[in-house]
């Protein structure tokens, strides 16, 4: 047999092709190993509880307790990272089966419980994707035994197999057909800071500038950690120090590369001062060793050495041309800024609250605060009717609470499918729940006539009913994520038919049953739907992100003036901009969800192309979020001084601005506070925002400042200069949102 290749083994005739008959289409793959995981837990627990042990009780919560929390629920990552999540979750399934066993005793009860249990296992998505996806499958663990028979005595078979059903998963997910691991955010964060030494230790090399592949590689490792490049169980959204302290990394690592790209170069034929030099060596050695910090090595001294030469920078008189030299100096002191803040963001996600006690409590203000107070200020953060959390944790309660009073008072025959059916057919907005509906209920339909037709054919021949169980819960789980909804309605009837009727004795009439279940928990889902924010958050991500470039605009001027004004700093003070940062976490919360929506015409808009991408008259709602945080973050810069390299930080008295500072600073205050003006009521969701633009950039709108006139001089404040760059970086944020020709919302 001739060779194949050099020194290869030809193959058999038509061995490659029979291999290509058995591989399934890319978009298959990862469903089907999810099915197969699923189908392995659910079938073989069913199996030994129902044939082996005579146990059909705790048979039918194994099964469902995989369904639920395989099929049901979307919980992100790979499949060990899902087992850690679902080994977490085992006791809070144990609450929840046994709280709706006892409130089954009469349907005010259930109901009440369906309602407050409900509320609060959507509203926990405030935790971060992991609880939001495991939420749906935990409201099954709820539903399943909550209606009749009330059978308090069997509470112990029904934890039991419910146990038995997701440590099999457990071991399923775990091991069978692993997924290749993702790379780590912390490891995202680390290869910025790696740039970011680059970077620095380039500027310190005539000609003092960043090369072009240098500047690329920068940009592309600040891009890949924006959150929508990030696996969803990557991402650190949690409420915790860590989570938070990951979140702050990669803001910072962001925010430093951004400023290395930016940094002015020198003039051909001359040289930077020594101590600019001095700083940029230490900021590169500070980012190499935060680097290793998240990587796991031990460090710290370089941060200690990046504030003593951010110190002496700050001390030093102007050199040369004192405006030139000390818009450098300026410069120089917000890039030393934002990597102390990176390395101090990446020792709270490595080190925890250990990390946070000499950190100050404006930027850092969750360093020192336990998980129960950090969870307890996410949770009523969002506890508003402006938060897309507390939206969809009302409407789905109010829908299963009303689906199960309904079935209840009218006594459905097997009333757990109409929960089912509203539980997993009721959508964020309205025209989502209605396309679903239709197709589900056509996919019912098709879904109970087959299972009428199997019914009647094989009778109470229970052996057929296990010989077929097997391979068409596969086909569903591996089918229904990718044909849709209506392939999975349509599926999934025939599974729980088989299902049910290895429990007891089945007839054709119970396709009939569920095709009226799903008819009245669809109906329910509509009716809730239509009444509660039926436009998701496509709406709510323009009302919120409004919002937050008004309070951005409060907190530039407030801030200005009080630059101007001078005073005592506190870095121990508490932090400000309160109202800053609530607007944050709300249009934070709106874009997360807003992603995760259909792409309709964003409300609003005066364009009609779809929202996200380079349209004409769509908005870069990273842009907007990027710019509130780059606010917030200024703010805080500007007026708090930094932590010293060694003591406890103390009180500064910050001199006033002349007046002719004063003037240059709210004069470029007032322009970018009312640029963000104009961009919340373009972004703002009523009929007036169309007709509103923002003027593109005019860099000669305001008079010139101080240092043309000859105003600034050696005795000008260092916090003068520090303001003009934190306003004057502000303007190419706010210019990324916007289309400057024609002051449109812009798609980049």
């Amino acid at each position: 047999m001739e060779a194949n290749g050099a020194g290869g083994r030809a193959s058999a005739p038509g061995v490659g092709r029979r291999r290509s008959l058995f591989r399934l289409p890319p978009a298959y793959r990862a469903p089907a190993r999810r099915s197969l995981r699923v189908t392995l837990a659910a079938g073989s627990c069913f199996y030994l509880f129902l044939y082996g042990f005579e146990v059909p009780v705790a048979a039918t919560y194994a099964l469902f307790a995989a369904v639920a929390l395989a099929g049901l629920s979307r919980i992100p990552g790979t499949g060990r990272q899902r087992a850690c999540v679902l080994i977490r979750l085992l006791p809070a399934a144990w609450l929840l089966i046994a709280a709706g066993t006892f409130l089954a005793v009469r349907t005010w009860s259930a109901v009440a419980g369906m309602l407050v249990i409900g509320f609060a296992l959507a509203f926990v998505a405030v935790g971060g994707p992991r609880p939001a996806g495991a939420a749906p499958g935990l409201q099954l663990l709820y539903i399943l035994p909550s209606f009749p028979p009330y059978a308090p005595d069997t509470v112990g078979e029904r934890l039991l197999g419910a146990t038995a059903g997701i440590l099999v998963l457990v071991l399923a997910e775990a091991f069978l057909l692993p997924e290749p691991p993702t790379v780590p955010y912390r490891e995202l964060a680390a290869r910025a800071a790696a740039t970011a030494e680059r970077c620095a230790a380039e500027l310190t090399r005539a000609p003092f500038t960043l090369s072009p592949a240098t500047a690329e590689a920068a940009r592309a490792a600040a891009e890949a950690l924006r959150p929508s490049r990030v696996p969803e169980a990557d991402r650190p959204a949690g409420p915790g120090v860590r989570s938070r302290g990951l979140a702050h990394t990669g803001l910072a690592a962001r925010t430093l590369i951004n400023r290395l790209t930016r940094l002015p170069g020198v003039p051909p034929g001359q040289a930077p001062p020594d101590r600019g030099l001095d700083l940029l060596r230490a900021l590169a050695r500070s980012a190499e060793d935060t680097a290793g910090r998240l990587r796991g090595a031990a460090g710290g001294e370089t941060t200690h050495a990046l504030a003593g030469e951010r110190a002496r920078l700050a001390d030093a008189p102007p050199r040369g041309s004192v405006p030139t030299s000390a818009r450098r100096r300026a410069d120089l002191l917000e890039l030393a800024d934002a990597a102390l803040a990176l390395a101090a963001a990446a020792g709270l996600a490595v080190r925890g609250r250990r990390a946070g006690a000499a950190l100050p409590l404006g930027r850092f203000w969750y360093a020192r605060m336990r998980a129960p107070r950090l969870w307890w200020r996410r949770l009523v953060g969002n506890a508003g009717s402006r938060s897309v959390f507390f939206q969809n944790a009302v409407r789905i309660s109010l829908a299963l609470a009303a689906a199960r009073a309904v079935a209840g008072l009218a006594t459905l025959p097997h009333g757990f499918w109409a929960l089912l059916a509203t539980l997993t057919l009721t959508r964020t907005t309205l025209d989502a729940t209605r396309a679903g509906i239709r197709q589900a209920l056509a996919g019912t339909l098709i879904g109970a006539l087959c299972t009428a037709g199997v019914l009647a054919l094989v009778g109470t021949d229970t052996p057929v009913y296990a010989a077929v169980m097997l391979p068409v819960l596969l086909i569903t789980f591996t089918v229904g994520p990718v044909k849709g909804v209506g392939w999975a309605q349509a599926m999934f009837a025939l599974v729980v038919s088989l299902v049910f009727a290895q429990l007891a004795p089945a007839t054709w009439r119970l396709a009939e049953v569920r095709l009226l279940d799903v008819v009245v928990g669809s109906a329910i889902g509509v009716v809730f739907g239509l009444l509660a924010w039926p436009r998701g958050a496509h709406a709510e991500v323009r009302r919120s992100c409004a919002a937050l470039m008004r309070s951005a605009a409060e907190a530039v001027v407030a801030t200005a003036a009080t630059v101007a004004a001078g005073g005592v700093r506190d870095p121990g003070a508490p932090p400000g901009n309160g109202s800053l940062r609530h607007s944050l976490v709300l249009a934070e919360s709106a874009f997360a969800q807003y992603l995760s929506e259909p792409r309709g015409p964003v409300v609003g808009t005066s364009g009609s192309g779809p929202a996200p991408g380079g349209e004409p008259g769509a908005v870069d709602w990273q842009a907007v979020l990027l710019a509130g945080h780059h606010t917030l973050w200024g703010a805080e810069r500007v007026l708090v001084p930094p932590v010293p390299a060694t003591g406890p930080p103390v009180p500064v008295v910050a001199p006033p601005l002349g007046p002719a500072e004063s003037a240059a600073v709210m004069r470029l205050a007032d322009h970018v506070a009312g640029r963000m003006l104009l961009l919340s009521a373009v972004l703002a969701p009523d009929g007036a925002s169309s007709q509103v633009r923002v003027p593109g950039p005019v860099p000669d709108a305001w008079p010139e400042e101080p240092g043309a006139t000859g105003a600034v001089s050696a005795a000008t404040p260092n916090s003068y200069y520090a303001a003009d760059a934190w306003l004057d970086a502000l303007l190419p944020d706010l210019d990324r949102i916007t289309d400057g020709a024609s002051g449109r919302p812009s798609g980049r």
